[in-house]
């Protein structure tokens, strides 16, 4: 009995231990919080964050019968309690605004009951300045609410934190004909409320993707509409509006037209919808798409053929009075023209053109306006002269070709029978010069095809299907071609006696620069006589180091490209990157040279026009060796008699 009595004593020492173990503690904490009425707060919150008296804001504010505590209700001990997860810009207006409370559940595609990131209370409405909507210095007047909305929607880290990827919507809101006119005193100006807000108050602002959402796709009109009721009613009535009621969520809206927050007047010519840009800007994103011509059965090429007609033409060229889209088929109230009501309808074509030739004909009103790209001028006598022209333009430009080239042939083969003839080239160094012109040519064409895509070249050379896949093939084949040039001319170079003295006269030298300076004199009348140039004048030697340099460049970042997989693990992407702007310019600078410098030498210079033979067979009239290489002339022609010599001997010990 006693040992029973003993354990129960010592179990109740134990349990009694525990609990002051466990409650003194709070106990002792209870007793360093000392309760503290609404007076005692000024004491220590005097000023407020903008610098004012807290009491003269509260005293003007829409909360100035208040006390401290009515809103701070969790800061009635000194020491304030921490972490109470109370705050009284959030809980502390639900205990009086029970409606709005209610009604704020979420902004946007946040959760408003946390009150975290998303806007509080305060956050919209001030903390202890809150003034009625009414009054201009009220954060929610309409005059200030881009700046209350701008505190969070144009916060980067916010916007980057919750991927609203919208940029700076309150800067284009303030340069837009709403914000102008609200910072104007238009206070009824649309404001981030009035299109924002849902069910009628600015407490339900839902993410687009909620169906009950303003700026929802299919409720914009609605909501555009309340400012803007009878365009409204005539979008309804028009086939975007019915094809939006019908739930296609690519028919166009008001805002897929005007623009969201950056709304400008169409009297500004940078305005989307303005005369100017309607048709292409506006209208051709939807008209000009595959996809929904497909889906809805349109016809295609309505803006290439509008810009060809004579009011495409005129509306190009800058002229704000002509007709465009809008003219004919109406602004909101679209219909198609098999709508008896359609202002394109051919029953009421005669009283939509006469808006702007009030006496045209109904017969001519009926014409397709439209240009030669799309349905054309369908007129009989119209389809007459366009075809005639096309015949005289044919048969006048084709005689005037024909004629061109009889001449140019009759040049050439008159240039090709002067004598006496000087070899400037060998054969082998004629088919070198053919192999490394045809590579070049192909590689120029097909390089350009890829980075033009649009162009008319790609259009002729690749416009095929399958041609873009071809261009690449193309492309690398004369690249392997131009390359197996290079080595077959290094191959000349180092293993023929010809080749090496080749390198030798192709070495730069001083007089060379000499020879540019009286060169130039010459050219400008300072000298009367030119330099007189060896077997390579400083313009060729320019040419071929620079096609070795050029070359070499092409060669190294060709292959870089070409095998990019495998080299993006050896070297950095900005290496590649690197690579590829130096491959695509030093490819303009290659044919810019090869047009500017090359042909002017060997073609277009009037001392060689129509052309340098020698390319063809290597020979070139003596006349004109003399006058390009005077001081190598007499050489030349002992290499003349020398290849001639051996092909004779050659030719006699065949026989």
């Amino acid at each position: 009995m006693n040992g029973r009595k003993r354990t129960f004593l010592t179990m109740s020492c134990v349990a009694i231990g525990l609990a002051l173990i466990l409650f003194l503690p709070a106990i002792a904490q209870d007793d360093e919080y000392e309760p503290i009425g609404n007076g005692d707060c000024v004491g220590c919150h005097e000023d407020s964050d903008h610098e004012t008296k807290i009491a003269d804001d509260i005293a003007h504010s829409s909360h100035e019968s208040l006390d401290c505590m009515d809103c701070h209700s969790d800061k009635g001990t000194m020491p304030h309690k921490e972490n109470t997860g109370f705050s009284a810009g959030c809980q502390g207006c639900r205990t009086c605004h029970e409606d709005a409370s209610e009604q704020y559940t979420a902004h946007g595609r946040g959760d408003a009951e946390s009150c975290g990131d998303v806007p509080s209370c305060a956050s919209c409405h001030g903390n202890h300045d809150v003034l009625p909507s009414k009054l201009k210095l009220s954060k929610t007047h309409p005059i200030n609410l881009p700046q209350t909305c701008g505190q969070c929607h144009e916060n980067l880290d916010l916007t980057t934190k919750y991927e609203i990827l919208i940029d700076h919507p309150i800067a284009l809101y303030e340069n837009s004909i709403h914000g102008k006119a609200s910072m104007g005193g238009i206070y009824v100006a649309a404001t981030c409320n009035d299109c924002h807000s849902s069910g009628g108050t600015a407490h339900k602002i839902m993410a687009p993707g909620d169906r009950d959402s303003s700026i929802n796709h299919f409720n914009i009109p609605a909501t555009c509409g309340k400012c803007h009721s009878s365009m409204e009613a005539d979008f309804n009535e028009g086939i975007h509006g019915k094809l939006v009621a019908r739930g296609e969520t690519d028919a166009p809206v008001c805002t897929t037209c005007h623009g969201e927050h950056g709304i400008i007047s169409p009297d500004d010519p940078r305005s989307p919808v303005s005369r100017s840009r309607v048709a292409q800007e506006t209208c051709s994103p939807c008209h000009e798409s595959a996809v929904l011509n497909e889906k809805y059965g349109l016809a295609t090429g309505r803006l290439t053929s509008f810009i060809d007609s004579y009011h495409g033409l005129k509306s190009k060229a800058g002229d704000t009075h002509v007709a465009n889209c809008a003219s004919c088929h109406g602004v909101h109230r679209v219909l198609p023209a098999t709508d008896p009501t359609s202002t394109v309808h051919p029953d009421n074509l005669q009283e939509t053109c006469g808006e702007c030739h009030p006496a045209i004909s109904a017969e001519m009103a009926g014409q397709p306006i439209h240009g030669l790209s799309g349905e054309g001028l369908q007129t009989t006598v119209a389809d007459i002269v366009e075809r005639l022209y096309i015949i005289l333009i044919v048969v006048v430009i084709g005689l005037m070709v024909l004629h061109w080239l009889l001449d140019l042939f009759k040049q050439l083969r008159d240039l090709m029978r002067k004598r006496p003839l000087v070899h400037r080239m060998t054969m082998n160094e004629v088919w070198q010069h053919t192999a490394l012109m045809l590579t070049f040519i192909v590689l120029v064409i097909s390089g350009f095809a890829l980075r033009f895509s649009d162009s008319w070249m790609n259009q002729l050379f690749f416009g095929w299907e399958g041609g873009f896949e071809m261009r690449g093939t193309v492309h690398r084949i004369a690249a392997v071609l131009f390359l197996g040039t290079s080595v077959w001319h290094l191959i000349y170079l180092i293993l023929t006696r010809r080749g090496r003295k080749f390198f030798k006269d192709m070495i730069p030298e001083w007089k060379d620069l000499w020879q540019i300076g009286r060169r130039i004199k010459y050219n400008i009348g300072r000298r009367e006589n030119p330099p007189r140039f060896d077997r390579f004048s400083y313009v060729e030697k320019m040419e071929y180091w620079a096609l070795i340099w050029g070359t070499i460049i092409m060669v190294v970042t060709g292959i870089l490209l070409w095998f990019d997989n495998w080299f993006v693990g050896m070297f950095p992407k900005g290496f590649l990157d690197v690579a590829l702007v130096v491959h695509y310019y030093e490819a303009w600078l290659a044919s810019l040279a090869i047009l500017v410098w090359h042909l002017y030498s060997v073609v277009f210079s009037p001392h060689v026009y129509p052309m340098n033979p020698s390319w063809i067979h290597g020979l070139m009239p003596e006349e004109m060796y003399r006058h390009e290489h005077e001081a190598h002339v007499e050489e030349a022609k002992k290499e003349t008699e020398e290849i001639i010599k051996a092909q004779r001997d050659r030719y006699s010990s065949t026989d």
